[in-house]
Parts: structure tokens; sequence; C-alpha cells
């Protein structure tokens, strides 16, 4: 896979992205949390994660909270260190861009909707399924529709962990947006088409996905242009010849 390292440093924004941020800081909290409790976990993960078969009313799911709360609470829940790691990496490099396209407030309502849509799709994928869902992965996927709506022309640093693109390439590349995360968007819809089994919950992907497609028109400032560069792109090229 291509993992990304860097686009812009939030501390060159015109505003902090203290939302973003803030988002970081409970997730961990909320981890070393998990992880200080250990014992409880798995009883921990039975109450605030979202388990598809409480949200539609099948029964033998062990009680917990109200089940359509944990449509938010599975979105801070994180199964393993690399687990969270990898989502705070995702929130960090690209959240802020999105912050600053449609303000905080918007921002933090923005994020929850798209993680809401990622645990319905799921669920619609596996109404029966008392199998729990967490992480922040979903209401990412959000973020990184919007960004790729925003800014596809931005450079991203990325990191090519494959032995032979290493030889051939260095191992650190700057790409644009588009191509980082327009393969990534790909790649879940193509897991969830060969039905790939590896624990992880691409239907709720493509729900983030399509959730921020869908929002982040509406939420951004009215003043902030979609697909921007993509559209000037010609006008340039025919000015130079």
């Amino acid at each position: 896979m291509v993992m990304p390292l860097w686009d812009d440093s939030p501390l060159s924004l015109p505003k902090w992205p203290v939302v973003t941020w803030c988002l970081i800081i409970a997730n961990v909290l909320v981890f070393i949390a998990e992880t200080i409790t250990s014992p409880a976990t798995q009883s921990t993960l039975l109450t605030y994660a979202l388990i598809p078969a409480a949200l539609t009313g099948t029964a033998g799911v062990p009680p917990g909270i109200w089940p359509y709360v944990t449509l938010v609470t599975y979105q801070f829940l994180h199964a393993d260190i690399f687990h969270i790691l990898g989502n705070m990496l995702f929130l960090w490099i690209f959240g802020d861009d999105v912050e600053e396209a449609m303000g905080p407030l918007r921002f933090i309502v923005f994020y929850l909707l798209c993680g809401i849509g990622a645990g319905l799709a799921f669920v619609a994928s596996a109404p029966h399924s008392a199998g729990p869902l967490i992480g922040a992965s979903g209401a990412i996927a959000g973020i990184l529709a919007a960004y790729l709506m925003l800014k596809p022309c931005h450079k991203v640093l990325v990191f090519l962990p494959w032995f032979i693109l290493w030889i051939i390439f260095r191992p650190v590349l700057r790409l644009a947006a588009y191509w980082v995360l327009g393969a990534w968007i790909l790649t879940q819809f193509w897991s969830i088409s060969v039905q790939t089994q590896d624990g992880v919950a691409y239907m709720a992907h493509v729900g983030g996905v399509v959730a921020g497609a869908v929002l982040f028109p509406l939420l951004r400032y009215r003043s902030v242009k979609l697909f921007e560069c993509i559209r000037e792109a010609p006008t340039r090229t025919s000015w130079i010849r």
C-alpha cells in the first residue's frame, strides 16, 4: 500500500485546525482508557461498539447503551496501536484542510455525520451481524472524499514500502492527491467486489466516502471552489501554447 506522510503543515494555515487536533486527542485518550482497562475491553466493545444486530433489533445481542448512540461512540474506539496510528495519521494530514474549508462547527458535524453514514452502510451490508464495528476510518473516509474534491491536484508526500519500487524509485515521492486518495477509494470498492475477508469494514469506508462526497459541497464555505485546479488546467495549457 501507499502510505501518505504529509501535505502541508497545519501550523501554516490561517487558522489552527483546533477541531482536528481535538478529535485526535479524544481518540488517543479513549484508546489509553481502553488499554488501562484491558480486562474489561471486550465488555467495553460490546457496550460502545456499533453492532448491526443491536441496531436492527435482532435477538441474542448482549445489552448495552441505546444502539443509536453507538453510531457515534464506535468512531472513538480502536482495536490496537496500529489501528489508531493509521487513522490518526490520515486525520492529521487531511483533516486540517477540510476543517479550514468549512469552519470548526460545520467540520465536527461533517465528521460525525460521515461516521454515522459509514456505520449505517455497514449495518445495511450485514443487518444481522453480531460482530462489533469500531474505528474512526469511516469518518476519515468522508474527509478523504472531501479533500479529493477540495485539492485533487495538491501534492502529498507518500512512502512506498514495496521493495521493487524502492529500488526503481525513491522510497518517498510527492504525488497528486487524486492518485493517492483515488487509489485508496478504488481499493475499497475492489475489496468489496472480491469479498476480501481480512477483518476490515470496507463497506463502512465506502459509506463514509459517499457521505463525505454528498455533505462536503453542502457544508463548505460558498467561496470554496470544488475541483478548482482540474477546471483551470485546460486554460493554463491553452495559454502556454
